[in-house]
């Protein structure tokens, strides 16, 4: 039997995708003083976050004012808003991990939410001596066709700013990334196929579950608390993760 490729959500989830990470901001205010029990690494290493298409560093703020908190040196990447591969973005990116990796002296983890995660698996390809692990959060690096992110009006109005396309299928010959690299989905995903953003899972590569919007992404309690326990991994190592118990019901599997 072949595949069926999957599809894209369903109007449901895409009409309430915004209100629900509207609210998973308020939880995460209110939940916030819980993160100073997250784990933390020993070396505490540098951490660039990517931002999530048509969106900049201040929808990462909330992800990147955490990991300053549990004493990661974190940094938005600087670029404004994520219009996609323009020239700009694909240069300026590099250059950011570049800054990052230099100024410390040591492998940089990588964070990308959406598009950003994207772009952090081909930084990570790019130059693997440079990335210590990467994290995507709603990630449709697996994306087959286009049809499965709802995101395709809006990308295609951006194309012109392109320097080159974003062909799908995505990675289809790409290899495995050299490094650890965990991907967090929602089967709740108001705009992407859930089914895109899981890696195929190896001794370096593994896919974790939450209950989150896809705006919501980097403020939620669970994908930030996974991105916390990612982080304090040692290096060039992937353990099991195990959820906190007060926290288990918002990751399903």
């Amino acid at each position: 039997m072949t595949r069926r490729p999957a599809h894209k959500p369903s109007l449901a989830l895409t009409s309430t995708d915004f209100t629900r990470a509207v609210w998973e901001l308020g939880a995460y205010a209110w939940m916030w003083p819980t993160m100073v029990s997250a784990p933390i690494s020993d070396d505490t290493q540098p951490v660039l976050v990517l931002p999530g298409f048509t969106t900049p560093d201040m929808t990462t703020l909330p992800l990147r004012t955490t990991l300053k908190a549990l004493g990661y040196p974190t940094y938005g990447w600087g670029l404004g808003v994520n219009i996609g591969p323009s020239r700009r973005i694909l240069r300026g990116m590099r250059r950011r991990l570049d800054e990052v990796y230099d100024e410390h002296g040591q492998p940089v983890s990588l964070v990308g939410w959406s598009l950003g995660g994207i772009f952090a698996r081909e930084l990570a390809r790019e130059t693997p001596e440079k990335v210590r692990q990467v994290i995507t959060l709603g990630s449709p690096f697996r994306m087959e066709t286009e049809e499965q992110s709802r995101a395709k009006p809006a990308f295609d109005l951006m194309s012109p700013f392109h320097a080159r396309p974003l062909g799908v299928p995505l990675e289809a010959d790409a290899p495995p990334l050299a490094m650890p690299s965990t991907a967090f989905y929602s089967r709740y995903d108001g705009v992407v196929a859930w089914q895109t953003c899981r890696d195929q899972p190896t001794e370096l590569s593994e896919n974790i579950e939450v209950v989150s919007s896809h705006l919501g992404f980097g403020h939620n309690l669970a994908a930030v608390w996974g991105v916390a326990d990612r982080l304090a991994q040692p290096a060039g190592r992937l353990t099991p993760f195990t959820p906190p118990r007060w926290l288990r019901p918002a990751f399903p599997r």
